[in-house]
């Protein structure tokens, strides 16, 4: 199976979603599973996971519906509040959701991260989650990696995921030599933990894609780079695929995201390597249905 890590679906409401601009008019819609089916189809995609877009908790109700009508969507990633003092209880509710596999915060817009990941209460919630084995996925970017490394390394009972490749700068990739070799320093710690995985998604969005020129061929080849970098940090087993559609759109349609991984796949990876890339880490990492097919 070829399944699709990262997307996120909503029934826009400007208030819901505070991190979409003016910037983004072509977010500031509806984005349904139905709205991207013809392009799963063309990549050959058979399954997705939903990860959350808003931090609130009827966001999780709201993807666990949509999979209900969606067969496609094997998985949800959703939000919960893991300072809450009643945390467990919260976690309990969802007991009888086989379709629930994790939760995500959007911790690259905390004003205080490091504060957070010292939080005893935030640290309580994780530990509840891990110990219901649900992954955790992280979310940062490349500028903010070195604050999660020790809280990744205390929470190591089970799977925690690295979203969008840990954000490397790729508009400033060539003009400002820090940008690399801070990324790639904290890669290198977080894959010395063997329960972080890698998603090799997001990246497109990294790169400037104010001008509508889409991506370039300068941005094209530092994606792979970063790919490879990962490929050599994680190995083929600890990688996973994702668009981040419909964010991918803000520089480039889902069928360019996909071809990129595609390229990179094909070229980089045994047919084993690329079996596990596209699918068999993924059933693993969240324990999908699918991998009883």
């Amino acid at each position: 199976m070829k399944i699709d890590t990262h997307q996120h679906y909503w029934r826009y409401e400007a208030q819901d979603f505070p991190w979409i601009s003016d910037a983004m008019p072509s977010l500031q819609r509806d984005c349904l599973p139905a709205d991207v089916g013809p392009a799963l189809h063309s990549a050959g995609v058979d399954a997705v996971l939903a990860v959350q877009a808003r931090s609130r908790e009827d966001e999780t109700d709201y993807l666990l519906g949509l999979a209900k009508t969606n067969p496609q969507i094997v998985g949800v990633v959703g939000w919960i509040d893991l300072c809450a003092a009643d945390v467990s209880d919260k976690l309990s509710r969802y007991a009888d959701q086989p379709l629930l596999k994790g939760f995500r915060h959007i911790l690259q817009d905390e004003p205080q991260l490091p504060a957070l990941l010292r939080n005893p209460d935030f640290n309580r919630g994780m530990k509840a989650v891990q110990k219901r084995g649900l992954v955790y996925e992280v979310l940062v970017f490349d500028r903010q990696m070195s604050s999660v490394l020790e809280f990744c390394g205390r929470h190591n009972a089970h799977w925690l995921v690295l979203d969008h490749v840990g954000k490397p700068c790729i508009r400033d990739w060539m003009t400002k030599a820090e940008v690399p070799g801070r990324w790639l320093a904290c890669m290198r710690a977080l894959a010395a933990m063997p329960h972080v995985v890698c998603k090799l998604s997001g990246l497109v969005t990294e790169a400037d894609w104010s001008q509508g020129h889409g991506v370039q061929p300068q941005d094209s080849r530092t994606m792979l780079e970063c790919f490879d970098r990962a490929l050599d940090l994680f190995g083929p087993n600890r990688l996973l695929y994702g668009s981040d559609w419909p964010v991918c759109q803000l520089a480039a349609p889902y069928a360019e995201v996909h071809s990129l991984a595609q390229r990179w796949a094909s070229t980089r990876l045994t047919q084993h390597e690329q079996d596990a890339f596209w699918g068999v880490n993924a059933q693993r990492c969240y324990a999908l249905a699918a991998a009883d097919q």
